[in-house]
């Protein structure tokens, strides 16, 4: 058996229910782009492009060939989109660092504006999105829709650099364990337990830094006299 061949089809038993191989490994890849997200290094985009592609797989088991009964549209959605903003953070995080920063992106709280902004667009989201997951037949459809939005929200919070992102992507991974234990994809919702701890960790982090990068923007330069 090629390694392909076993990435695709290779299954392993949990809880009693067959897991897909690829649903560990494009997990595995997600863990490594929010560890590479949280040390703010460019890396975070491209390794979690690979999770993206393995993952869709893995939700529409209407068209790949799954053992789970229940199609999750806005999971695989989610895994889309994922990629294609990828894309964009991972040329935004480039030129940044390519610019000569140390770091693919400086944190900062997002201003007011932009916070109603991100308001509005989740709201229309979320109707758009339940809506058309409805219509697809997805299975907890109201539910599935509330992780896509926050999902889009969070990862376009990533690519501008905005802390309170990290508090988005807890808010869906507390709706997301649920969901997928009910749905039988266990090792996503496991791996939404340790999202949501590294979200912690990650949000604590950048506040760390946002605050210190402002600090020293605050500080004057000293005066030579002479």
């Amino acid at each position: 058996m090629s390694f392909f061949d076993w990435l695709l089809h290779e299954q392993v038993t949990i809880a009693g229910s067959p897991v897909l191989v690829r649903e560990i490994v494009g997990n595995v890849f997600g863990l490594g782009s929010a560890l590479f997200g949280m040390r703010r290094l460019v890396a975070a985009w491209p390794v979690g492009i690979i999770g993206n592609v393995l993952l869709f797989t893995v939700f529409v088991g209407g068209v790949f060939d799954t053992p789970q009964d229940k199609d999750l549209w806005g999971q695989a959605g989610r895994q889309v989109f994922f990629a294609l903003v990828s894309l964009y953070g991972w040329y935004r995080w480039y030129q940044t660092r390519h610019a000569g920063a140390a770091t693919g992106v400086n944190p900062r709280w997002a201003s007011s504006r932009e916070r109603v902004e991100l308001l509005g667009v989740g709201v229309v989201l979320y109707a758009i999105a339940y809506a058309v997951l409805k219509a697809l037949g997805s299975w907890g459809p109201q539910w599935d829709a509330w992780i896509l939005t926050g999902s889009i929200l969070a990862t376009y919070g990533m690519a501008r650099g905005f802390v309170e992102f990290w508090l988005i992507w807890i808010a869906v991974d507390v709706v997301g364990v649920p969901l997928l234990v009910q749905a039988k994809f266990y090792p996503s919702a496991a791996m939404y337990v340790v999202y949501g701890l590294f979200c912690v960790i990650g949000f604590a982090a950048w506040w760390r830094i946002q605050n210190r990068e402002a600090a020293a923007a605050s500080t004057p330069e000293p005066v030579v006299v002479g």
